[in-house]
């Protein structure tokens, strides 16, 4: 096995681990308005980094494994890293269902209360 599909096996699986969210659920919270009151934005954009992020990740959810691509691969692995450093943070949050922290993994795929 090439190195390449090796790394991309393993992005697939830790992938799937870190969005335990389903595209449903997802979507779901995509479209409400605790979502898209999180996140920092870019200058002149009115939609977070992660709210973007959300919508990319249920595009790559909506593709077949064959049909993946090294951009997708790539961009799974930004998600994986973002959730792994921000699951390391949360301090009290992580008592607050509503808290900014939460709603904000949330829009990158991960539900910390699923844990």
């Amino acid at each position: 096995m090439a190195q390449t599909e090796h790394d991309d096996a393993t992005t697939w699986k830790e992938f799937g681990k870190v969005v335990n969210m389903t595209p449903a659920v997802l979507r779901k919270h995509l479209d409400s308005e605790a979502s898209r009151s999180v996140g920092q934005k870019k200058d002149g954009e009115t939609e977070s980094t992660g709210h973007q992020e959300g919508r990319r990740i249920l595009a790559i959810n909506d593709k077949s494994k064959a049909d993946l691509t090294a951009d997708d691969y790539a961009h799974m692995r930004k998600v994986i890293g973002y959730v792994r450093r921000h699951l390391a943070q949360g301090g009290k949050a992580r008592q607050d269902p509503d808290s900014p922290w939460r709603l904000s993994l949330m829009n990158w795929g991960h539900d910390p209360l699923k844990e």
